[in-house]
């Protein structure tokens, strides 16, 4: 692979996935000699039945996705697909978990739980007890140290915080053949919060490199530790060496507007 091509698909309602992953595009763009091409919601992040261009995932050498709730035609759900099924890389943050929210009896309910097959997260909200605790919650992160050697974790210290409160994905998920890379303990949550991994990888059964973390709020990548984990996980998901050193920190962070529907 000369010069890879990733695609970044965006689409969600709280967390500015459509302001924060194109500086991670034209990070990509900048300084790891990538091309890339931005999706995004149609007419903006509300737009859940719409995102033009999906075509090109079909020249893409590796799809990065923050969605939320979509309801996509089926004719646009047709790109994920056969992405997904040519056994490609994937990279999913945060609410990607919940992609799609089709209503009951629609022909594509199934793919409300599509996180699962593709990311080994999850299979929507509320779904094998997926939920979260609380907006005032914070987030503790640390390396899991079994993984520490993992090339996602190349220069990645911890512990360190992040505003996103922290997801449950336990028991069930992930699927006990993933890598778990980053440990979350809630801070201040609302009720009982056992602590939770926030990033782990994982190869589905179409045979693609899947990198899935439930962090992703704006203001969590002030962190630089979760920027060159993001950095190094595009490079293991290309079956590519992480960067070192790598050529951060660099802007992703972007300002929380909150639910806006």
């Amino acid at each position: 692979m000369d010069k890879p091509h990733v695609v970044v698909v965006t689409g969600d309602h709280e967390y500015g996935g459509e302001e924060t992953l194109p500086l991670l595009a034209a990070e990509l763009l900048r300084n790891y000699d990538m091309d890339t091409t931005v999706l995004k919601a149609f007419p903006n992040q509300n737009g859940e039945e719409n995102i033009p261009g999906l075509e090109w995932l079909s020249k893409a050498d590796l799809a990065i996705f923050y969605l939320r709730w979509r309801r996509l035609p089926a004719e646009q759900v047709a790109h994920i697909e056969a992405y997904m099924k040519a056994g490609k890389p994937l990279m999913g943050f945060r609410t990607t978990s919940h992609s799609f929210k089709y209503p009951d009896g629609h022909p594509l309910v199934h793919w409300n739980g599509w996180a699962a097959e593709a990311f080994g997260a999850p299979p929507g909200w509320g779904a094998d007890g997926h939920t979260h605790y609380g907006h005032q919650a914070s987030t503790e992160v640390s390396v899991i140290q079994e993984a520490a050697t993992h090339p996602i974790l190349n220069g990645v210290t911890g512990p360190f915080t992040v505003r996103s409160w922290l997801y449950g994905v336990l028991p069930k998920w992930p699927p006990p053949d993933a890598t778990r890379l980053l440990l979350g303990k809630a801070i201040s949550p609302n009720k009982p919060a056992p602590d939770n991994p926030v990033a782990w990888t994982w190869i589905n059964k179409h045979g693609g490199r899947a990198f899935f973390t439930t962090l992703g709020h704006p203001e969590d990548f002030k962190a630089a530790q979760l920027e060159q984990l993001v950095i190094n996980a595009v490079h293991w998901c290309l079956d590519r060496p992480a960067p070192d050193p790598w050529k951060g920190p660099f802007k992703m962070d972007a300002p929380y507007r909150g639910m806006r529907k």
